[in-house]
């Protein structure tokens, strides 16, 4: 394999890592799988991974078939096969248009169409949700409430500061946590998470403009990680699989 291909695959890392962790639920399972996909990747020699996008496809092309190989009790949960959320995942999380989005999964873009669309429809059949909410930009924090809320989930609490956070964790109990990174003066949005997680278990959806400094593959990070800006359905995406999956960052 070429430099460049390998570049290319470098260069694909942490978006195979997004996916793979967000496929999983966990950090340490979604890193080991992409760290198998980068071996088994390197070792075929693909010619056609040149370029950040190819390499991507052929990542989670791996990261699906090591997915399929193992056992998994939550991916019939809700009426979704495993297929229907890798392309909700690939089509939403990922950004890839269907086309690509069936070359990874191997099918023919028609049923990838057709599997999507049945997919989305289930979205809001999910579980309902008691979101906390971790922003301190006020109209950021008032858009995303309304976005959770259209998704069918309620809000139990909005928090602009770490030290607010925490306080509503502890009152309310939510069932997901939707953090921004940055708040500002009010502190780190990911030390808010590690302070609510020490006490209570909950999916965390991190949201950052930076994703690619929470998907190192180094230390405690985030399993689902949203970029902004997001288009409403990219959130809805993301909630319906922490929720329904019930799975959680480990704590810190």
């Amino acid at each position: 394999m070429s430099e460049i291909e390998r570049a290319a695959l470098i260069g694909a890392l942490p978006y195979a890592r997004r996916y793979a962790r967000a496929l999983t639920g966990s950090q340490a399972r979604g890193d080991a799988m992409v760290a198998a996909a980068l071996r088994t990747t390197l070792e075929a020699k693909q010619s056609s991974a040149e370029g950040v996008l190819a390499a991507r496809v052929a990542l989670y092309a791996v990261i699906g078939r090591l997915a399929e190989a193992t056992t998994d009790e939550g991916t019939e949960h809700h009426a979704l096969s495993r297929a229907q959320r890798m392309l909700l995942l690939l089509t939403s999380l990922e950004e890839l248009d269907v086309a690509h989005a069936a070359t990874v999964l191997g099918m023919p873009v028609p049923e990838a169409v057709e599997q999507l669309e049945s997919a989305r429809a289930h979205i809001h059949a999910g579980a309902v949700a008691r979101v906390l909410i971790i922003e301190d930009e006020p109209i950021i924090a008032m858009d995303l409430q309304q976005l959770v809320e259209n998704a069918g989930h309620a809000v139990v609490g909005i928090a602009s500061s770490e030290d607010e956070a925490v306080a509503i964790a502890e009152a309310e109990r939510p069932t997901l946590v939707l953090a921004d990174v940055n708040l500002g003066s009010g502190g780190d949005g990911a030390s808010a998470v590690a302070r609510i997680l020490a006490r209570h278990r909950a999916p965390v959806i991190f949201v950052t403009a930076y994703p690619e400094r929470l998907l190192t593959g180094q230390d405690v990070e985030p399993a689902f990680i949203i970029t902004k800006p997001f288009e409403p359905t990219t959130l809805a995406v993301a909630t319906f699989q922490a929720v329904t999956r019930g799975v959680h960052l480990d704590p810190v």
